[in-house]
């Protein structure tokens, strides 16, 4: 990175500068890009450490508009650095002065699963690991109470949690502690530690363990009867918020309710196509779906589904590579992962390190199934994994030192991350990947729930009217309930996978539009700069170009990938 004039920063050493003070008020972000002072400490989750973040953001937004205004502060890469530092830091601080972090529960997302999630990317090679990892572990209980200080500041302040996401936490919880007879997951995490720091490790797991007990008994006794009446759903003025948050632009979210629906009826379609091909007669392409989980093809056992997940994302590796990417070397390594117990249904993926000493990973939560059909796996870890999430935020890690590490890791746009990962999925559709009926019909599955989600989420947390054209309850509004019920009609996945995630959509409004609305505007984008330059668009360049950029809002995504 190019050093500013006379010693003073431009935008991107401030957005450097930003990470590194950002890390010391979150640990759990630095274990995340492999820092490893950062590995025995947890965040301070109180209405103070909140506020102490807040403090750092407008501190920065104060430096990054002195840093503009120096020589060379306009130019192209530090303006996009800019750009996406001003609109992410004026996000989370809307978020913040909303009190949103006051209210924080949810089934994916908060902090209390930051503290659990944080664990399973450790290292633990070393003596010195496991040391670390046993002061971080008696770090629990301060972490969790700061937590709950904030839980019971936002109760005095009238701003309750969702009552659906308190119970599924509880429940969560409930598993994690091995209260339901499985064992505590802590316990578990240190049971091939070294005899010399075996009693310190014990006795962490047992306070992590009975903090998280105590987390449990007061979300149930205290907490859940609070908000027992309070509105699972956000309405208007928090959704846009959120939708800001997650999507990195200001939606009109009736134009996006109604291209939700166009992406319906479009995906349906196909869908009726396939499974008449799947299974000739059948009555919904779900049902050629359900005939698929029962006679289609399926991996049987765990590690064997592990296995064959890895090879899966290594051939695709092999296939892509030099073709439709230029890949650098570390960026070839992936890692396929079985998920801890009590995780949300959804598969889910971890960036690497920013020294790539951990790879990146996805992670397949088992929910206590042994068999795993295939066509639902195969279009999810192209999406997970290669050429999705891993290829770009891995990238992004490859890149770091040309751009700034805040565009890499800390600006992540959910929207810009989560489109680029659809279009993965469409992309292999169209290079030919997916060679049968049982796979496309797979890769529409996970298309129409992309498209059921920018229906639900907006119509349920808006109370949004159901269109006349609709097949399900057309003139009534939304709710969480009717929610779940057309969510579940129009998906191949078993019902616990629909519960948690409409506890999901719920707990995280604004976040499962970006989907949809993301692989809109990666492909916008696609056409556009193919328009440009006719026949001599050169697709692999065009990728590995655009996988370069860093982060970017859907305010400027469509423009930065049209110029390539």
């Amino acid at each position: 990175m190019p050093e500013a004039t006379n010693s003073a920063p431009l935008p991107r050493q401030v957005a450097d500068a930003h990470v590194d003070a950002l890390v010391e008020l979150d640990p759990v972000l630095g274990t995340y890009l492999g820092l490893p002072e950062s590995s025995d400490r947890l965040p301070d989750f109180s209405p103070a450490g909140r506020e102490a973040r807040a403090e750092l953001c407008r501190t920065t937004l104060a430096r990054l508009a002195e840093a503009e205004r120096r020589p060379g502060g306009d130019s192209a890469v530090e303006r996009r650095c800019a750009r996406l530092l001003r609109e992410r830091l004026t996000a989370e601080l809307a978020v913040h002065d909303a009190g949103e972090g006051l209210r924080a529960v949810g089934n994916l997302s908060s902090p209390v699963h930051s503290v659990r999630g944080v664990f399973t990317v450790m290292p633990t090679v070393s003596d010195e690991d496991r040391a670390a990892l046993a002061r971080r572990l008696r770090a629990v209980p301060a972490a969790l109470e700061g937590y709950r200080a904030s839980l019971e500041a936002g109760l005095a302040k009238g701003l309750p949690a969702g009552p659906r996401q308190v119970s599924t936490v509880i429940g969560q919880l409930d598993e994690w502690t091995g209260s339901g007879g499985g064992g505590s997951w802590f316990a578990t995490l240190v049971t091939d530690g070294p005899e010399a720091l075996r009693a310190d490790l014990e006795k962490g797991a047992a306070a992590a363990t009975g903090a998280m007990e105590g987390l449990r008994d007061w979300l149930r006794d205290t907490y859940a009867p609070a908000v027992d009446g309070a509105p699972d759903t956000v309405g208007p003025e928090r959704y846009r918020r959120w939708a800001r948050y997650w999507n990195g632009t200001d939606l009109d979210l009736g134009e996006a309710y109604a291209y939700g629906w166009e992406e319906y009826h479009r995906v349906h379609a196909e869908m009726r196509a396939e499974a008449e091909k799947v299974l000739p007669g059948a009555a919904t392409p779900w049902e050629a779906l359900r005939h698929l989980d029962t006679h289609g093809r399926a991996i049987e056992g765990v590690e064997e589904t592990r296995a064959w997940l890895q090879d899966l994302m290594d051939e695709a590796i092999e296939k892509l590579d030099g073709t439709h990417f230029d890949l650098a070397e570390p960026v070839r390594r992936v890692e396929s992962m079985i998920a801890p117990p009590g995780s949300a249904a959804a598969p889910y993926y971890t960036k690497p390190s920013l020294d790539f000493s951990r790879p990146g990973r996805t992670w397949l939560p088992t929910m206590g199934q042994t068999r795993f059909p295939v066509y639902d796996l195969v279009t999810t870890w192209y999406h997970e994994g290669v050429p999705g999430h891993h290829l770009q935020l891995a990238q992004w890690t490859h890149v770091a030192d040309r751009l700034s590490r805040y565009q890499t890791t800390v600006g992540m746009v959910s929207a810009n991350v989560e489109g680029w990962a659809l279009y993965a999925e469409r992309l292999m559709d169209e290079l030919g990947f997916l060679d049968s009926a049982e796979l496309r019909l797979g890769y529409l599955d996970a298309q129409m729930m992309r498209s059921t989600r920018v229906i639900v989420d907006i119509g349920m947390h808006l109370g949004l009217e159901i269109p006349d054209h609709s097949p399900f309850h057309p003139g009534e509004r939304w709710t969480p309930a009717l929610a779940q019920e057309f969510f579940g009609m129009h998906s191949g996945r078993p019902a616990d996978f629909v519960e948690s995630e409409l506890v999901r959509y719920l707990g995280m409004p604004g976040q499962a539009i970006g989907y949809k609305l993301g692989e809109r505007a990666w492909l916008a984008g696609r056409e556009a700069a193919r328009a440009a330059h006719g026949d001599a668009f050169d697709a692999k360049k065009w990728h590995t170009e655009a996988l370069s950029l860093g982060s970017l809002g859907l305010d400027d995504l469509v423009a930065e990938l049209s110029a390539l």
